[in-house]
C-alpha cells in the first residue's frame, strides 16, 4: 500500500512539473509576441539572413565581373539596383557584401563574448587579475572605438580577418566590463558564500554558479556589439582599411560611391540602407531581449 501511494506520488508530481515546464513556455511565447520591439527586431533580422542567403543565388550576375559598357546605369529589370562605376550589378555586390558585413559583425560577436566572458569572469573572482586586466581594458577604452581599430588595421593589413581582430580589440573591453560587473554582484550572495565556505573549488563557483546568472546581460550587450561591428566594419572599409577591393563589402561600395553620389545615388543609398536595417533590426533585437530576460522590467511581465 505504501509503495502504491509512493508511486502515486511521484506520478504527480511528474505531471506538475511537466505542467509548470509547459505553462512556462506558454507565457515565454506570449511575452515574446507581446514584446513590438523584439517581434519587429526579429522580422528585419529574417528579412535580412533571407536576402543574405538567398540574393547571391537569385541574381544572374557576378559581384566582381566588369562591364564598362554599363557603367552607372540607373534601376533596371536587368540590374536591380543600377551598376556601379565599374559596370558591376549593384545588387550582387550589395547581396554578397551582405554576407561579409554579416560573417564579420557574427565573428566579432563570438569574439568578444568569448573573450569578454572570460575576463569579466576572473578579474570579478580574483582581485590581482582584477587590477591588471581592468586597467588595460581601461587603457583601450581610452581610444575611441574606429581610431583604436584603424590603428590595429595600419599595423595588421586590410584583410577580412584582420577587421574581426581590430574591431573585436575595440569591443572585448565593454563585454568584459558589463560581465565583470554583473559577476560582482552574484559574487557576494549569501549561497556563493556557502559553497565557498564548504570547500567549493574557483573553478565550479565561476562556471556552475556564477556563469548562469550573468547569460541575460551577455547576450544583450552581445546583440549591441553585433550592431556596432557591422558599423565599425562598414567604416573602415569605406576608410579604405577594411575588407580590401574588389571583394564586395557595404562599406567599400560607400566607398565607391562617394565619387559618383550626385550623378549615381542608388550606390550609396543602397548599401546605406542595408546598413541601417542591419543596425536597426539588431538594436530593436536586444532591446526586446533585455525586456524579456529583465524579471524586473514592466514590459516583460506583460
Amino acid at each position: 500500500m505504501e509503495l502504491k501511494t509512493s508511486s502515486v506520488d511521484i506520478s504527480n508530481i511528474a505531471d506538475l512539473k511537466s505542467s509548470t515546464q509547459s505553462e512556462r513556455r506558454r507565457l515565454l511565447i506570449r511575452r515574446f509576441f507581446s514584446n513590438k520591439s523584439i517581434v519587429i527586431g526579429s522580422g528585419v533580422l529574417i528579412v535580412l539572413l533571407l536576402f543574405t542567403l538567398i540574393g547571391p543565388i537569385i541574381t544572374p550576375h557576378s559581384p566582381l565581373e566588369m562591364e564598362n559598357a554599363n557603367r552607372l546605369q540607373p534601376p533596371s529589370a536587368e540590374h536591380w539596383f543600377g551598376t556601379d562605376n565599374f559596370g558591376r550589378d549593384l545588387f550582387s555586390r550589395v547581396a554578397n557584401g551582405a554576407q561579409v558585413s554579416l560573417t564579420v559583425g557574427l565573428s566579432v560577436a563570438v569574439v568578444t563574448a568569448v573573450i569578454g566572458l572570460i575576463i569579466g569572469l576572473y578579474s570579478s573572482y580574483y582581485s590581482i587579475l582584477d587590477h591588471i586586466l581592468m586597467r588595460i581594458c581601461d587603457a583601450l577604452m581610452a581610444f575611441p572605438d574606429i581610431l583604436l581599430a584603424v590603428a590595429i588595421m595600419a599595423v595588421l593589413g586590410p584583410q577580412p580577418m584582420n577587421v574581426v581582430i581590430a574591431v573585436s580589440l575595440a569591443k572585448i573591453p565593454v563585454v568584459a566590463r558589463v560581465v565583470r560587473s554583473s559577476s560582482l554582484v552574484i559574487k557576494e550572495q549569501t549561497y556563493i558564500e556557502a559553497l565557498r565556505s564548504q570547500g567549493a573549488s574557483a573553478y565550479r563557483i565561476i562556471w556552475k554558479h556564477i556563469l548562469p546568472n550573468i547569460l541575460s546581460p551577455l547576450v544583450v550587450q552581445v546583440t549591441y556589439v553585433f550592431a556596432i561591428a557591422i558599423i565599425l566594419e562598414a567604416s573602415l572599409s569605406f576608410l579604405g582599411a577594411g575588407i580590401p577591393a574588389p571583394d564586395p563589402s557595404w562599406g567599400n561600395i560607400l566607398l565607391d560611391g562617394k565619387i559618383v553620389i550626385f550623378n549615381a545615388s542608388w550606390m550609396t543609398i543602397f548599401p546605406g540602407v542595408f546598413i541601417i536595417l542591419a543596425v536597426l533590426g539588431l538594436n530593436l533585437f536586444g532591446d526586446g531581449l533585455r525586456d524579456l530576460l529583465d524579471p524586473h522590467s514592466n514590459k516583460s511581465l506583460k
